[in-house]
Parts: C-alpha cells; sequence; structure tokens
C-alpha cells in the first residue's frame, strides 16, 4: 500500500515554504515519524515526518522547490522492506529544478557528517554536492555552520591557484609577460539567500522606511549585579537548574521601565496607537540562519529563574531549527545584545509593529568617578532606538534611566520602586 507524504498545514501568516534538503533517497528504509524533509518558512525550519513505516518509493519534488500547504512531497510504500544493493529511484525534479539524486547519495556518504550540518549548511552541501565529512565544523561538538561550509568551497577553488604557483623551475610560464603576479585566490560564492535572511532584510527596510527611528545612549554601572551573581550564582544554578545570567536582570529592568513609559512598549496600527497592558518581551538569538526573537510572554510575571530557563529552552531549540512558529510572533518589546559578539555600541534596529528595541552592549571596566573618586567599575553602554511618532525623546531618555537605577540598585524591582 503506497502513503502519500505532503506539506502539512502552513501558519496562516504563512503563504508557502522552500524544501531545504532530504534526510532519505528513494530506496530507503523509513521509519514512521521519522523525519523525511525540513522545510523552510520566513521563521523557521518545519520537519515533516514520515507518516508511516516502510520504503520511500518516490520523491517528487527537489530541493529550492516553494510548496504549498497539502502539496505532494512523496510516496512511502508502506511495509515494505529496503532491498540492500538495490538501485534507488531517480528523484523527480519540479519543474525547472534540478534533480537532487546524486546530491542525496554524496549526504548519504557520511550520515554522521551530514547530522552535523545545520540546515543552511546542508543546503550549500547538497547544491554543491559536496561530501559533508569533507567539511570541518567551527561550532559546538563539530556542528557545520553554513559559514564553514562557503569557506570550504572558497579554499577548495584556491587550490588551483596553489598548484600553479608551485609548479617546478623550467616549467613553462602560465602568466603572460608583462603581467602582476598573482596575489592569491581571489575566489567569490554566490549562495541564495535563505527565506529567513530574506525576510530579516525585509523587516529591517521595512521599520527604518516606515517608523521615525531615533537613538538614546546610556551607561550603566553592573557592579551591583556583577556581586549578586557571584554571591548567589551556585546556588540558584543548584536550585533551578540555570546559570544565573545577565538577561533575566535587563529583562525585568526592562518591565519595570516599561510600567512606567507605557509609549515604549506600544505599536503603531494606522492612525491608531495601541497600548499592550501584558509585557511580552522577545530577546534577539543569533543562529546559523540568521537572527531570530523567541517571546518571553508575560514576562513581568516571570521569576529570574524561569527567564533565564525559558531562553536558554529557546536558544537552544532555535539553534537546532526546532523551535516553533507560535514562539516567534508577537512580542511587545525587544532586547537584543551584541555585547555577546564584543560590541562596544550600536544602533539598533526596531522589529516592527514594536516601537523601541533595547541594545545591550559589551561590559568593559573604565575609570569612572564615584562619590568624587576615580574607581574602576564593569560599564555598559545600553541603547534605546525608538518610534519617535508615539515616543518623545523625554520618555525614551526616562525609559533608560530607569533601566540604569534598577541594574545600579536592584533591589528596586524586588521593592517595585
Amino acid at each position: 500500500m503506497t502513503i502519500e507524504v505532503r506539506v502539512p498545514q502552513l501558519p496562516e501568516s504563512v503563504a508557502d515554504a522552500t524544501l531545504v534538503s532530504w534526510h532519505k533517497k528513494p530506496g530507503d528504509a523509513v521509519a514512521r515519524d521519522e523525519n523525511l524533509v525540513d522545510l523552510e518558512t520566513d521563521k523557521v525550519v518545519l520537519e515533516v515526518p514520515a507518516p508511516a513505516a516502510g520504503v520511500l518509493k518516490e520523491i517528487k519534488l527537489s530541493d529550492g522547490t516553494t510548496v504549498t500547504s497539502g502539496q505532494l512531497l512523496a510516496v512511502i510504500e508502506e511495509g515494505a522492506t529496503a532491498v540492500p544493493g538495490a538501485s534507488a529511484p531517480a528523484i523527480m525534479a519540479a519543474p525547472g529544478g534540478a534533480t537532487t539524486s546524486a546530491q542525496a547519495a554524496a549526504a548519504a556518504k557520511s550520515p554522521a557528517a551530514a547530522a552535523k550540518l545545520s540546515p543552511a549548511a546542508k543546503r550549500v552541501v547538497e547544491e554543491n554536492k559536496l561530501d559533508p565529512g569533507a567539511v570541518s565544523g567551527s561550532g559546538r561538538d563539530g556542528r557545520v555552520s553554513k559559514s564553514d561550509v562557503v569557506n570550504y568551497l572558497s579554499a577548495k577553488d584556491a587550490t588551483p591557484q596553489v598548484a600553479k604557483a608551485q609548479q617546478p623551475a623550467g616549467a613553462p610560464a602560465q602568466v603572460p609577460a608583462g603581467a602582476p603576479a598573482a596575489r592569491g585566490a581571489r575566489a567569490e560564492q554566490r549562495v541564495p539567500m535563505t527565506r529567513l535572511r530574506a525576510r530579516i532584510a525585509e523587516r529591517l527596510v521595512q521599520a527604518q522606511a516606515t517608523q521615525a527611528l531615533l537613538t538614546s545612549f546610556n551607561e550603566v554601572d553592573l557592579k551591583a549585579v556583577n556581586e549578586l551573581r557571584s554571591r548567589y550564582k551556585e546556588q540558584f544554578e543548584k536550585q533551578h537548574g540555570a546559570k544565573l545570567g545577565f538577561m533575566s536582570f535587563f529583562t525585568k529592568a526592562c518591565v519595570e521601565a516599561l510600567k512606567k513609559f507605557p509609549s515604549v512598549n506600544a505599536s503603531v496600527d494606522g492612525s491608531d496607537i495601541v497600548y499592550h497592558e501584558y509585557f511580552d518581551v522577545g530577546v534577539a538569538v543569533s543562529t546559523d540562519r540568521g537572527l531570530i526573537v523567541p517571546v518571553l510572554r508575560d514576562a513581568d510575571h516571570m521569576s529570574f529563574a524561569d527567564i533565564e530557563k525559558s531562553i536558554a529552552n529557546s536558544a537552544g531549540r532555535a539553534r537546532a531549527g526546532t523551535i516553533t512558529m507560535e514562539e516567534l510572533t508577537g512580542g511587545t518589546f525587544t532586547i537584543t545584545n551584541g555585547g555577546t559578539f564584543g560590541s562596544l555600541l550600536s544602533t539598533p534596529i526596531v522589529n516592527s509593529p514594536q516601537s523601541a528595541i533595547l541594545g545591550m552592549h559589551k561590559i568593559q571596566d573604565r575609570a569612572v568617578v564615584v562619590d568624587g573618586a576615580v574607581v574602576v567599575r564593569p560599564m555598559m553602554y545600553i541603547a534605546l532606538t525608538y518610534d519617535h511618532r508615539i515616543i518623545d525623546g523625554r520618555e525614551a531618555v526616562q525609559f533608560l534611566v530607569t533601566v540604569k537605577q534598577c541594574l545600579e540598585d536592584p533591589a528596586r524591582m524586588v521593592l517595585g520602586i
């Protein structure tokens, strides 16, 4: 009995998806609920599980095809057993698409290595028909990112140039007389923009084109926060099973500031201002596929431990590509931490339709004046980019001052003052 594998029902806000990569090739045995193929939407990568156990009889669409809900992807022969050494049927390509049987075979050469590929890296590997085992990963546990694959391709293309430079003495000259000496490889790689990256670009341009964005800055002395973390981090982790990081302090401080300045938590809808009476704080997470923003729902009701555990869980699933669309939808305010990568100062762009975003930066010991004396303190610049259409400069500055006060005297967040 044959079973059809179709594109699952996509969320209302998603019109279509892109078929990223097949994990099986025709003729392979599949188990029920085993992931067959990855579909990339504007926000997440969706897995399509096998509806029944058997053998993958036929693949109807190739990698890179744009698909919609209910579209036929493949056919499974239910209850069949794969025959060792049997040749796999050809994959049927979508109109205008190239067949991917060679790509699938290349990936099958090294299944363990293929498992370490991020979705974006896997797509580039299969487009260039590479052996996954030949690419070294720079991520945790050897995970291979798209940049690792691009670097591998650049080095591979540079090999012929190196060979020419190493020709033995007396060999015919390969460079015309009077031509300048070779300055090394100048390879280029053209890689299609992922749907997520394209969507990020679209939203950022839209925000800058439709909002009156302005950025205000302040600086925070994190001595008190550092002392609290040092004093309680071991007990906190032992009791809650999560590390006590900086993000919970900043989330709590932002919530206190949002309560005092509702316009920073508001959004524009046509000619109306929508004041949100809840606090859904998005925390930007960097992944191989791009920046995504999981949302902490009702952050004002979350404890420090709840915030830390939720961020760690969301970040892990975001980087693994298993986070859900619902977790990325909505949000009334966003926090982004460029300091993780060493940024000292930046002007973050608002995550539309929100009206403001807080940028954290690198903590750096600096000489500051405290009570008339010059002391060294762990300082951080913070930035608030906001939509000047509904947020006045006064409110933006006072918002930052409130965040600063909460972090420099964390007792304020406990006492609500």
